[in-house]
């Protein structure tokens, strides 16, 4: 199905495939989940929680050869920054706050019975850990995804994880970013170590409440691990390797198409793109732009890794492109049809991260600067998770009164229930309430205030 010659997928025509071959088309490269990088990590996760800081540092400076520190932010870190750089990072935070900033929840009361009343309370988290990877790209702009969500909340700690670059400095852009966002703390140092760091916290880095951002798959096994710990914190939502997938029809541009597919090859060896489209014709030119556009790209050898796992795949109609979409729930999902079919296409398709319409809205609009969340849920987790949101640095939690008629109106009912349970001390905590001499006493007091007025 793919050419060998050619990292470059070639088309298929899903039709002619039997249940098998499509199911292996739509298959993301496996991850490595293996049960020897499970243990690793539970080892890291095990010395880091007993050896804090020195821990820390070891590893550190075992996988990325510098020593792990804390870091002060100030004016000086950022000063090699070009106007442009500042200008591009101050644009795209308050394109980002602005759309999360409508987000914002909003405390609800509500008198459900006579005398019942029930609240639903937001409160957010007090302290957050924001993973920043490092590894082969410097990422301010998932600085501003997580930073900008934990200002908004107002998370009075807000601690910055990344790995040190080959100095055992911090990244100009990284560090603007952070400033920008009120980061209350940074710490050099990335893996697993970092997420155990922030889980139980060290000597000098205090343990957070939750853990957001996307990682590799020390990152995200470490995640997960801590997360299933009695008192470990709580983690945003499965982000691993990155995916886009176009739906294209007859009026797409096969230069805009291949452009952004590289957008997100380029990401990773491990990252995925597809297109689906009712037009040969059309996938035929796009295969042909990827094969010219790749030969300019600096990172050509890991795009290259990621196309060879990609499929440029013929469908029937557009109709037959938006099941296989669904199917495959995609972290990236590109609409790029005529505009007449956009609405309708745009009602079908639920199982997506985030979606991007129309030609002239390239999925790095989304990755910086439109004002939407770029952490997402991939691996098809699309079916069940959501992108990051403002809601996600909040814990909710309800609050509820009764007054004695409140209690007289719902008590039967409550004790009714708790009878059909056999939950005979959830129905005495209601009747010895009623058959109390202070529930007379204040009944009566409530009825003589009534009266009265």
């Amino acid at each position: 199905m793919k050419n060998k010659l050619t990292t470059v997928p070639t088309p298929t025509i899903w039709s002619q495939l039997n249940a098998d071959s499509q199911s292996s088309l739509l298959a993301r490269p496996a991850q490595q989940e293996n049960l020897q990088l499970q243990q690793q990590v539970a080892d890291i996760i095990a010395s880091v929680r007993v050896g804090g800081d020195t821990a820390l540092a070891s590893y550190t400076e075992k996988f990325d050869g510098v020593s792990s520190r804390t870091i002060t932010l100030d004016a000086t870190l950022a000063e090699s920054l070009s106007s442009d750089v500042i200008t591009a990072i101050d644009l795209a935070y308050e394109n980002i706050r602005c759309f999360h900033a409508l987000q914002q929840p909003k405390n609800l009361t509500t008198e459900t019975s006579q005398g019942v009343v029930c609240e639903l309370k937001f409160t957010p988290f007090d302290a957050v850990g924001l993973y920043i990877p490092g590894g082969t790209a410097v990422l301010p702009s998932t600085v501003l995804m997580l930073g900008v969500l934990a200002q908004l909340a107002g998370c009075r700690e807000r601690i910055l994880v990344t790995p040190p670059n080959k100095l055992g400095a911090l990244s100009p852009a990284v560090a603007y970013a952070a400033m920008k966002c009120g980061v209350t703390r940074v710490v050099l140092a990335g893996g697993a170590q970092a997420i155990a760091a922030l889980a139980f916290g060290t000597e000098t880095i205090p343990a957070v409440d939750k853990i957001f951002g996307p990682g590799n798959s020390f990152v995200t096994a470490a995640k997960q691990q801590v997360s299933q710990l009695i008192n470990g914190p709580a983690i945003d939502l499965p982000a691993g390797p990155s995916e886009l997938l176009v739906i294209a029809d007859e009026t797409a541009e096969p230069a805009f198409v291949a452009a952004d597919l590289l957008s997100q090859a380029e990401h990773g060896a491990d990252s995925q793109v597809i297109c689906l489209s009712p037009s040969l014709t059309l996938l035929k030119a796009i295969q042909l732009q990827l094969e010219q556009q790749l030969q300019a790209l600096p990172r050509q050898n890991i795009a290259q890794q990621a196309l060879a796992k990609s499929s440029l795949i013929v469908t029937t109609d557009l109709a037959e492109a938006i099941a296989i979409s669904q199917r495959y729930a995609p972290e990236h999902l590109s609409l790029q049809i005529a505009s007449n079919k956009q609405k309708a296409a745009l009602a079908q398709l639920t199982n997506a991260g985030s979606i991007f319409v129309g030609h002239y809205t390239p999925e790095s609009g989304g990755d910086y600067a439109t004002g939407t969340n770029h952490v997402l849920p991939t691996y098809g987790f699309a079916r069940n998770y959501s992108s990051l949101g403002l809601l996600d640095f909040y814990r909710r939690y309800t609050v509820q009164s009764m007054s004695p008629k409140g209690l007289a109106n719902l008590g039967q009912t409550i004790m009714t229930l708790a009878e059909l349970e056999q939950l005979d001390a959830h129905a005495r905590a209601v009747a010895v309430r009623l058959n109390s001499q202070r529930f007379e006493l204040d009944t009566s007091a409530s009825l003589e205030g009534t009266n009265n007025d």
